[in-house]
Order: C-alpha cells, then structure tokens, then sequence
C-alpha cells in the first residue's frame, strides 16, 4: 500500500527497534539513504541496524565510519532504495515478506512492503528522504548531510541524468548549507580509480561490440576478466556508463557474468528508447535511462535475447 509523507512520518515516528535492509550490490543511493536513516533514527533514540547482503563497498567509508551495529530483534523494518524483494539477497530472504516499510523513488517498485512511500519525481531516494528527515524536524547534521549527498550524486550522475529536477539542485544546495563535504564525495565518487577498474575497462573497451548501425554498444564482462584484474563489485557501476559515452550509442548494454549461467545487465539508453522498457521485458527494472535486469543462459543466448529486444526498440530509426 502507498503510503503519504505524513503517514510515513507517523509509521517512523511509533517504529523503535529498527532494521534497516540496503539492497545487494549496494550503490551510493542505498548506502546513503540506509546509513542517513540510521544516523536520524539513532538521534531520536531508538535502536536501529543495517543489513546488507553484500559488503558495502570501501570507497563508502566516509559516511560509514559512524556505525555501531546493535544487538536485538528487529520490530519494524524498513527497506530503503529497494524495489523489489529479488535485491534482498540470499541472506536477507527472511525478511522478503516481512517488510513495514518501503522508502523509494524506483517506477519498478514492486509494492512489496506493508506501506510503501513512494517518490518517482526525486531523483534519488537520498533526495525524498531529504524531505521526510525535515518533516520529522531531525537535525541535518554534516554526517546525514554526507549520506544524502552521497546517494544524490551517484544517482544523477554528479547531476548529468535527466532524473535530475530543479528540486534535486535545491536540496544538494541545502546539504552543502548543512556542511556537506561535496568536493571529497565527488572525487572519490567519479574521479578516483583503482587499477584494477583501469585494466578491466581496457579490456572492455576493446572487446566493445557494436550493433544496429552502431546505435548499440555492447560490452560482456566474464568472471575470468573480474578475476584477472582483481576487480571488486565497485567498479561495474562506472564500467556500465562506458558505452553511452560514445557518439551516436542510443542504447547501451554491459552484460556481467555474476556466476555459472547467470547474468546481470545494465542498460544504459539516450531519449529515444527506455532503459525502463528495456529491462522490464525481462522481467527487470530501474530508471528511465538507466535500468537493469537477471537473466539466465549460455552467454550466446543471453546476448541475442538483448540483441532482439533492442533491435525492436531502434528499428524506427534504423535507415
């Protein structure tokens, strides 16, 4: 059931031993919301965890360090930037039917959760927490300001994606009133890079494919290529903005092997087609411009089956 602001505020405000559960392959808007909510929920008192079925990346220390996870048995939990219970995780499948509460901004949200607050015009779910932090009067201290800045910029892409509004401008303007460290973030979001990423984007740039009068960039990243450059899940969100940066690329597509026959696929699309359509065909979801989707096969299989759906997509602007 959607739920309002108001009522949200309400549900928040009664909850006192509180999970919080980040979906797996954490990305700076989970880590960001899930850390921002327990720093706010932890200053009114009440005893709150995080859980996460992956490790959270160590490029998100800075708004971690703070974290002091607590013993007991969760009353109300809460899932933060998860749209569907197939991003909990092995660890987490306990809680798949078990959710209070559903924090998001996803198109895709599954409506899993016993109240969900839903906000598709935010950019981030950073930036619709921004507003239900305000409206439980909980102080913005420089460590929620962290957080919250953390999850915006990685999801518009430091403000580049077309989900960014004048609203996600004007709430990052108010963090960095809150003291926000936007120049550390950014860096270490966007421009710090470790070897391995550099050598497994070498590698994939030169086995880029291109498909559909070059309109489709596709780039397949192997467990043999992960653990011949000793890459870690934190490089694959930059890997998968690769192939729109090239001219011309209406669709984007990076294929990864996570295990055996299965396979996670980023989309990455410009104006003309839906990242959303795209990865909703299988049985996936996400952003307009930027979605994803599982799926399972011989590596062959899985590329034709992405290789047809687009094709269907760009065949109007196909000479």
């Amino acid at each position: 059931m959607k739920v309002s602001l108001n009522q949200t505020v309400e549900s928040l405000t009664g909850a006192q031993n509180i999970l919080i559960i980040a979906h797996k392959d954490p990305d700076g808007d989970t880590v960001g919301a899930a850390f921002a909510l327990y720093y706010a929920l932890r200053s009114l008192d009440k005893h709150v965890r995080i859980a996460c079925h992956d490790p959270i990346p160590e490029k998100y220390d800075a708004i971690t360090s703070g974290y002091t996870k607590e013993d007991f048995t969760p009353e109300f939990v809460i899932a933060v930037d998860v749209a569907d219970i197939q991003l909990f995780g092995e660890s987490l499948k306990q809680y798949e039917d078990k959710v209070d509460l559903c924090i998001d901004h996803h198109v895709s949200n599954k409506l899993y959760a016993s109240q969900t607050y839903l906000s598709t015009s935010a950019a981030a779910t950073c930036e619709a927490l921004y507003e239900l932090l305000i409206r439980m009067n909980v102080k913005i201290d420089k460590k929620i300001a962290d957080c919250l800045y953390t999850g915006i910029v990685t999801d518009t892409g430091c403000f580049k994606f077309t989900s960014t509004t004048a609203n996600t401008h004007i709430v990052a303007a108010r963090l960095f009133e809150c003291g926000a460290n936007y120049d550390m973030i950014n860096r270490e979001m966007f421009d710090n890079k470790s070897k391995s990423r550099l050598l497994l984007e070498s590698m994939v740039l030169k086995a880029i494919e291109f498909y559909f009068g070059d309109r489709c960039a596709l780039i397949v990243i192997t467990k043999e290529m992960v653990d011949k450059t000793g890459a870690d899940q934190t490089v694959f969100d930059g890997i998968s903005g690769v192939t729109k940066q090239i001219e011309g690329v209406d669709v984007g597509i990076t294929i990864r092997q996570v295990q055996g026959s299965e396979y996670r696929v980023s989309f990455r699309t410009s104006e003309r087609v839906s990242a959303f359509e795209l990865a909703a065909a299988f049985d996936g979801g996400g952003h307009v411009r930027a979605a994803g989707c599982i799926i399972n096969g011989e590596i062959l299989e899985v590329k034709e089956k992405l290789l047809e759906k687009t094709g269907e997509k760009l065949k109007p602007y196909l000479k």
